[in-house]
């Protein structure tokens, strides 16, 4: 299940976006893309659906212009989205949003940025080390202290992209 930041009813958009990924998975999958994530920012009269689009090899321009052509032919047959909205096809670029628990478990050992649904001991946002999955629970190293999280209690998730620290700690 995708997890996203969108203004409006939490199980509304929810049940949308799963519904976008049961119609466009396949005929990204069919351009030799694989889906890694979907979002719907914006809310009101205009909508950007946001498409994160991975690849064997990375993601070219090429691609891109491919999945937004195919994903834009089937979403004017289907028309899933109503009103006016942007469609955006990218790669998920090295601060990667995470969606799935699987995306999670890829990615242990690496720094996130995660922001909560709602507050837990007073605070929304948290970064640290992603240490591990455990169940449907992504488990994050914060300095000396270890939290779980149920990745649907997660709004947001980044990969912390880590330009040069090696480097530094190799230096220090």
């Amino acid at each position: 299940m995708a997890h996203f930041f969108v203004a409006g009813n939490e199980k509304s958009v929810s049940t949308r976006l799963k519904q976008l990924e049961q119609l466009l998975e396949p005929v990204i999958t069919a351009l030799d893309c694989q889906l890694w994530g979907l979002e719907i920012l914006g809310g009101g009269h205009h909508l950007t659906l946001r498409i994160y689009i991975e690849k064997s090899g990375g993601v070219a321009l090429d691609d891109c212009e491919r999945v937004s052509r195919q994903v834009s032919a089937v979403l004017d047959v289907e028309d899933p989205i109503s009103g006016e909205y942007t469609l955006e096809v990218s790669s998920p670029g090295m601060a990667r949003p995470l969606y799935r628990l699987a995306q999670y478990a890829e990615y242990i050992g690496e720094d996130i940025s995660l922001r909560l649904k709602t507050p837990y001991e007073g605070r929304r946002k948290f970064n640290g080390q992603l240490r591990g999955v455990e169940g449907d629970e992504v488990i994050l190293q914060v300095g000396d202290h270890e939290y779980l999280f149920p990745v649907e209690s997660i709004e947001k998730a980044n990969i912390v992209p880590n330009f040069g620290n090696e480097k530094r700690e190799a230096d220090g």
